[in-house]
């Protein structure tokens, strides 16, 4: 068995909800299950989920939720994708790539231009494989506190063919997903 095979046919499907009992029937119940809460950030809910089961188990799970962002001067909407997450003994089996790909596919089918997700310096190459491309610019988010610059790397994809990146200073003007 390759690491690119997975041993049960997967079930990839839209939840009508996620909890954080789901997240820890994926990742465990640790603190901080994504690596990120030293970048001391308050995050918003995603709205719509995507999961994959293996024999009835959620194993992987990818969210979306339409945020507002301004990209030189320009107000526009993108899909944020967030709370990636796959069960810690199935990693490396391709589920990222099946579950990712899946919410990016809905994505596609609610508007927005180009989707936009944070992540930790280790996982670029995986998005940059997945077809995300890591935007250069400095990238404000707001906090509680007010805007800050986003810690972690921030990553676009076009949600329509042939979609570039504007150019311009980059900020959410909501919370990150």
């Amino acid at each position: 068995m390759t690491d690119d095979v997975i041993p049960a046919a997967p079930i990839v499907e839209r939840l009508a909800r996620y909890e954080r009992a789901d997240q820890d029937e994926i990742l465990g119940d640790g603190a901080d299950p994504f690596g990120v809460a030293d970048a001391g950030l308050t995050w918003l809910p995603k709205e719509e989920h995507v999961g994959i089961r293996l024999d009835g188990r959620l194993v992987a799970h990818t969210g979306l939720l339409r945020i507002p962002l301004s990209i030189g001067g320009t107000r526009r909407d993108v899909m944020g994708v967030g709370g990636v997450a796959v069960a810690p003994d199935l990693r490396g089996r391709g589920l990222a790539r099946l579950v990712v790909t899946a919410a990016v596919d809905h994505a596609r089918t609610l508007g927005p231009d180009h989707g936009l997700l944070f992540c930790r310096p280790p996982l670029v190459p995986l998005y940059e494989r997945l077809g995300w491309h890591e935007v250069k610019e400095e990238v404000h988010v707001e906090q509680p506190a007010g805007p800050v610059v986003m810690p972690l790397r921030t990553m676009w994809t076009p949600l329509k063919e042939g979609e570039p990146w504007p150019s311009g200073e980059v900020r959410l003007l909501s919370l990150p997903m």
